[in-house]
């Protein structure tokens, strides 16, 4: 265990930036636009310094918060203590682009167990040669002595897979999320910039996939019958997936980067395709134009969508005590924007609360157990917002 050198004390930076301005398409409504950190009332504390951080996970039943760096490593932090353990028996990842480590993720049912407990990640892996990658989601064993001085991964195999691997280093989304029962595992699977495979359910790519939790598909998936990968996909016409979290009713959701323009916030339904890339309120970053939703034309539509976009990185349902006021609000980290974004849901449909500005790509947001939330940047940053 080492002391993170760069930990300043814990002390707190209150940013007193405007907050940024909302997005102005018709499916984002204007919130409290105006409030910057201080006048909100928020205080935002940097916690620690990383490498590179893509996903933070605060491990259940613990003050203890699991960081993967994206070019390959796993740590602990010990909030109280600021101690930080590197994590051996990581996997290998194919690092470059928007590759490499991914996402940590743990079962709340173990909460207060002690000895070992399940660790969930994922990682880009390399295909036959290094020209082409894919996203896969590995399970182990998280072993740390009674300290938590010594922590290694154990056990860890590989049990679902992108398919099939493609050349090119981007969207790979694989972020992880269980049923609320804990039966089932969700996994994200972006399009890998390939766009017309979303549409084409004889791969997993652009979609979300709804699996057991030794990765098989689940029993019951809406094309089940077609068996392989097919059978593994719950939704599809999906982009880029970097968030999903369960809102209060039990109901999943995404959120999800368009292209230029229409990022999209999703009620996750059985069999749905959400219409990328033929549909979109965005368009091709070229500037070819990509017909925007209509009523009749079969797709989903996102619950709000922004243009301009909030780059979202992260997204996750607020259920803490310190911001009672909050609660059933998805709170989403903004790359681009470089904000906080709250969300207040309303049956199917959404609208943007506010935004909290923060200093840097905000990539990752977990919320602590004394209800604080905490957030990762791409600068390596790690922030703690409170009251």
């Amino acid at each position: 265990m080492k002391r993170n050198s760069n930990l300043p004390s814990k002390w707190a930076l209150t940013l007193s930036l405007p907050a940024l301005s909302l997005a102005s398409c018709a499916w984002a409504e204007n919130g409290e636009s105006g409030l910057s950190a201080r006048e909100a009332g928020l205080t935002i504390t940097e916690m620690g310094d990383f490498d590179r951080p893509w996903a933070i996970e605060f491990i259940p039943g613990s003050d203890t918060l699991a960081i993967t760096e994206k070019e390959g490593s796993l740590k602990l932090m010990q909030v109280e203590s600021g101690e930080i353990v590197d994590v051996t028996g990581v996997p290998e990842v194919a690092y470059g682009g928007q590759g490499g480590f991914g996402d940590v993720a743990f079962l709340d049912s173990e909460a207060g167990e002690a000895g070992p407990r399940t660790i969930y990640l994922s990682w880009a892996e390399y295909g036959p040669d290094e020209e082409t990658r894919g996203a896969v989601v590995g399970r182990g064993q998280l072993v740390c002595d009674a300290a938590m001085t010594d922590c290694a991964i154990e056990g860890l195999d590989v049990i679902w897979r992108q398919a099939p691997k493609v050349s090119g280093r981007g969207h790979y989304s694989h972020r992880i999320t269980f049923s609320p029962d804990e039966t089932y595992m969700f996994v994200a699977s972006g399009d890998r910039q390939k766009l017309t495979p979303a549409q084409d359910n004889s791969n997993n790519i652009g979609t979300i996939v709804r699996l057991n939790l030794d990765g098989t598909p689940a029993p019951g998936n809406p094309f089940a019958d077609a068996g392989g990968v097919t059978a593994e996909i719950w939704s599809y016409g999906h982009r880029n997936i970097l968030g999903m979290d369960w809102d209060a009713q039990g109901r999943l959701w995404d959120i999800e980067h368009g292209p230029a323009g229409g990022d999209e916030l999703n009620l996750v339904i059985e069999a749905a395709n959400y219409g990328w890339p033929t549909r979109s309120y965005g368009e091709h970053y070229n500037g070819d134009p990509i017909p925007d939703h209509t009523p009749d034309d079969g797709f989903t539509k996102p619950a709000i969508s922004w243009t301009p976009v909030i780059a979202p990185g992260d997204m996750v349902f607020y259920d803490g005590d310190m911001f009672a006021d909050w609660r059933g609000h998805a709170m989403i980290a903004g790359l681009s924007s470089e904000a906080l974004v709250r969300v207040v849901l309303d049956g199917d449909s959404a609208s943007e609360a506010a935004r909290y500005a923060i200093d840097g790509r905000a990539r990752s947001l977990d919320i602590a157990p004394d209800g604080s939330i905490w957030v990762a940047t791409d600068g390596g940053e790690i922030y703690r917002v409170s009251k």
